[in-house]
């Protein structure tokens, strides 16, 4: 399979996923549309005017799904103000009049995207398979799936599965383009207007940046602590020895070249630390082998079994390539530690001027950022670039640990 196929294969399947999960909301959104038409009839007879408040609040919560869904596959889409109080201004505000919208949109035409999204790859593998099991059903009932002739041997059989050949071709072709289309009105309806979403943005900065001072400082500390506590001792011991060396010239000639060898020793020492604490500020690795070579060293290093997935054509900035390495380390750091995993992924792609980064493994889960698992910290350095950090670890597992990176277009 060449690289052009089989790009358009992991782009097909990562599209199912999106249309998945916009089949979901899709759903919710029917819901919420049925309950609207519930308090609509109920409003002719008086009492749903009482229940109009929770069309509001229903559509609020639904059209909150759907961000995080589209924030978790894109640019972030940040959330309105609350609602306002009262029927009459609630109807008035812009941003509650385009989820509704919204809703009426993904619960009727975003539903039947996402089911004709999904039935494509359920009949190409149902009709793909059927001479595997064409002999099990009774040939009076027909072929499975959109197949009308009646199958009466294998040849028939093998008729089906290339119909099946030509489903897959057309999920493949069409996935993406389908998911697309299934998310483009959230993406248009769902922000807030630019007034709030200019004030969120310039409030998410602030957090970020002070986040990004004190992700800073602690790396200051850890990078003073490092010297202090290991190359300054080693200097000290070594300066020591020096002047024992002298003073043992004159008095104990015979001891000069213990001296030497111990004051060689604790050079070594002191150049190892000093190398362990430079690979910290910025990892020679990423120059000499790249972020891939990177990677493969430290799934290499790695004491579970690590599998490395990358596909980043060309180099992105520096400090982004670091970044996603010092993510990397310390995600297999907590998965040695802490999930008693069998297997470990890693999953590296660029999307236009994102980088995506995911680190899956099949632990126990019930990972917590405020269990001093170093998730905190790899958040805050995720956010002091303008990133975004997502994790998933329920208990029993698998946790899945997902971060974008901006890498210019």
């Amino acid at each position: 399979m060449s690289q052009e196929n089989w790009r358009r294969l992991r782009a097909a399947v990562d599209a199912l996923e999106r249309i998945v999960g916009g089949l979901g909301t899709a759903l919710l959104a029917l819901g919420a549309l049925i309950w609207a038409a519930v308090v609509a009839a109920f409003c002719l007879v008086g009492i749903g005017l009482l229940l109009i408040p929770t069309v509001f609040r229903v559509a609020r919560a639904v059209a909150d799904r759907e961000r995080a869904r589209l924030t978790r596959w894109g640019p972030a889409l940040i959330g309105p103000p609350p609602l306002p109080d009262g029927v009459r201004e609630a109807w008035r505000d812009p941003g509650v009049r385009r989820e509704l919208g919204w809703l009426a949109w993904h619960g009727t035409a975003g539903f039947l995207l996402g089911a004709i999204g999904i039935s494509l790859p359920v009949y190409a593998v149902e009709d793909g398979t059927f001479p595997l099991w064409f002999w099990a059903i009774d040939p009076e009932l027909g072929a499975p799936g959109m197949v009308w002739w009646r199958v009466d041997g294998l040849a028939d059989a093998l008729g089906v599965a290339l119909v099946g050949v030509g489903f897959a071709v057309v999920a493949v072709l069409l996935g993406p383009g389908i998911a697309r289309l299934q998310a483009l009105p959230g993406r248009r309806l769902l922000p807030p207007r630019g007034d709030v979403d200019l004030s969120r943005r310039v409030a998410e900065l602030t957090m970020t940046r002070a986040a990004a001072l004190d992700a800073h400082a602690v790396e200051l500390r850890r990078i003073e602590r490092s010297l202090h506590d290991g190359t300054q001792n080693r200097l000290v011991a070594l300066n020591v020895l020096i002047g024992a060396a002298r003073r043992a010239q004159t008095r104990n000639p015979d001891a000069v070249a213990d001296i030497l060898d111990r004051a060689q020793e604790a050079t070594e020492q002191a150049l190892a630390e000093l190398r362990t604490v430079v690979r910290g500020i910025l990892p020679p690795v990423l120059d000499d082998r790249g972020l891939t070579g990177a990677l493969a060293g430290l799934a290499g290093t790695c004491a579970v079994p690590c599998e490395i997935d990358v596909d980043v054509p060309g180099r992105c900035a520096v400090s982004v390539e670091a970044t996603a390495y010092f993510v990397v380390a310390e995600a297999l750091t907590n998965v040695v530690k802490h999930s008693g995993a069998t297997a470990v992924g890693v999953t590296l792609r660029r999307e236009g001027d994102r980088l995506r980064l995911r680190v899956t493994d099949d632990g126990t889960g019930g990972a917590d950022e405020g269990g001093g698992s170093g998730l905190a910290g790899i958040r805050r350095r995720v956010e002091a670039y303008d990133g975004r950090f997502l994790i998933s670890s329920p208990p029993g597992g698998p946790t899945i640990l997902e971060v974008q990176l901006p890498c210019g277009s």
